[in-house]
C-alpha cells in the first residue's frame, strides 16, 4: 500500500522574515477596496449626520441671533409636553395607513391583471407607471390645480350633476386628497415589482392546484400570495418608509391645512427648524421620526419569519 504524504507548506529559510504581503492579505486588502466607497458614502452621508444631528438636540441654536447653546435634554422634555405633537402624530398615522393599504392593494390588483397575458398590457403597464418618472413637484402641483373649487375634478364632477366640495380645505377631504395624489404617484413602482413576482410563479403549481379542484381565490390565497411574499415584505417596507417622509405634497397642496389637519411630522419639523428658526428641537423631532421609522421596519423585518414565504 502506497501512502500519500501531504507536502509540507513552504517556510521560509531560518533568519529570513516571511513575507508581509501574503495571498490572505491581498485578499483581505481587495476586499476592503471594494467595500471602501461604500463605507466612506455611509460614514459620510448617515452616520456623521446622525451624530450632528444628536448633537444638535442637545443645544438651541439661533441662526439670527448667531447663538447655539447647550440646553441638554430640555428640547426632549419640550417635545414630550408639545400639544402640536399628538395632531402631527395623528395626522402621520393617517396618512400612512390609507397610503400604504390602497397603495399595496390596488398595485396588487393591476398587477394581477396586468399578468393575464390580455390585449394593451403594454400600454396600460406604460400608463400606470408613467406617473413614477414625472417630478414630484410638478405632479403635485398640477393636482393642486385639479382639486380646486374651480378645477378640473369638480368640473367633471358637475357634469354628472355632483356638486364637489373644495378638496384641499376640509379637514377630511384635505387628507384623501393629498392620499389619493401620492397613491397615484407611487402605485405604478409596486404594481412593476408585484408583476415581476407574479411572473416568477411557476405555471404548473397553478395547473396542479386547478386539476385538485382549487378556485381561483383558492388559487391566489394558496399559491399566489405564499410564493410572492417576498415582494409583499419589501414593498410594504419601501411604502412605510416612504409614507413616513411625505412633505413635498404637503408644502404644495395644503401647507399643513386646514388647521393641522394634514401637518404631518416632517412638515411639523420643517415648520419648527426653518420657520420659527427652532434648529434644535427641529433636530429632536428628526430622531423622533428616525425612531418611529426605524421601529416600523425592524418590527416588519422580524414578522416575515411568520408569513414570508422560504423563512423559517
Amino acid at each position: 500500500m502506497t501512502l500519500l504524504l501531504e507536502k509540507p507548506a513552504a517556510q521560509a529559510p531560518a533568519g529570513q522574515q516571511p513575507p508581509y504581503w501574503t495571498m490572505r492579505r491581498r485578499d483581505e486588502l481587495a476586499g476592503w477596496l471594494f467595500i471602501g466607497p461604500q463605507l466612506a458614502g455611509i460614514v459620510a452621508f448617515v452616520i456623521v449626520p446622525l451624530g450632528l444631528v444628536v448633537w444638535y438636540s442637545l443645544h438651541e441654536w439661533n441662526v439670527l441671533a448667531g447663538t447655539f447653546d447647550f440646553v441638554g435634554g430640555s428640547n426632549y422634555k419640550a417635545l414630550a409636553s408639545d400639544p402640536r405633537l399628538g395632531p402631527a402624530l395623528r395626522a402621520t398615522g393617517l396618512f400612512s395607513l390609507g397610503l400604504v393599504v390602497l397603495n399595496l392593494s390596488l398595485a396588487l390588483f393591476l398587477a394581477v391583471l396586468l399578468n393575464q397575458k390580455l390585449r394593451g398590457t403594454v400600454f396600460f403597464r406604460t400608463l400606470f407607471f408613467s406617473p413614477v418618472v414625472v417630478t414630484l413637484v410638478a405632479w403635485t402641483i398640477v393636482w393642486g390645480f385639479l382639486l380646486q373649487d374651480n378645477g378640473g375634478v369638480n368640473g367633471f364632477l358637475d357634469l354628472i350633476g355632483i356638486d364637489g366640495p373644495n378638496w384641499l380645505r376640509g379637514d377630511t377631504t384635505a387628507m384623501i386628497s393629498v392620499i389619493v395624489v401620492q397613491l397615484f404617484k407611487g402605485v405604478g413602482l409596486n404594481m412593476v415589482l408585484f408583476l415581476a413576482a407574479l411572473q416568477g410563479v411557476p405555471a404548473d403549481l397553478y395547473e396542479a392546484a386547478r386539476i385538485d379542484g382549487a378556485s381561483a381565490w383558492a388559487r391566489f390565497r394558496r399559491v399566489t400570495v405564499p410564493l410572492i411574499s417576498p415582494t409583499i415584505l419589501l414593498t410594504s417596507i419601501l411604502t412605510v418608509v416612504g409614507s413616513l417622509q411625505v412633505f413635498a405634497q404637503i408644502a404644495v397642496l395644503t401647507q399643513g391645512g386646514p388647521g393641522t389637519s394634514t401637518t404631518v411630522l416632517v412638515y411639523y419639523l420643517y415648520q419648527q427648524a426653518f420657520q420659527f428658526h427652532h434648529f434644535g428641537y427641529g433636530a429632536t423631532i428628526s430622531l423622533l421620526l428616525f425612531a418611529i421609522v426605524l421601529a416600523l421596519t425592524v418590527l416588519q423585518w422580524r414578522m416575515r419569519r411568520k408569513w414570508v414565504f422560504h423563512e423559517s
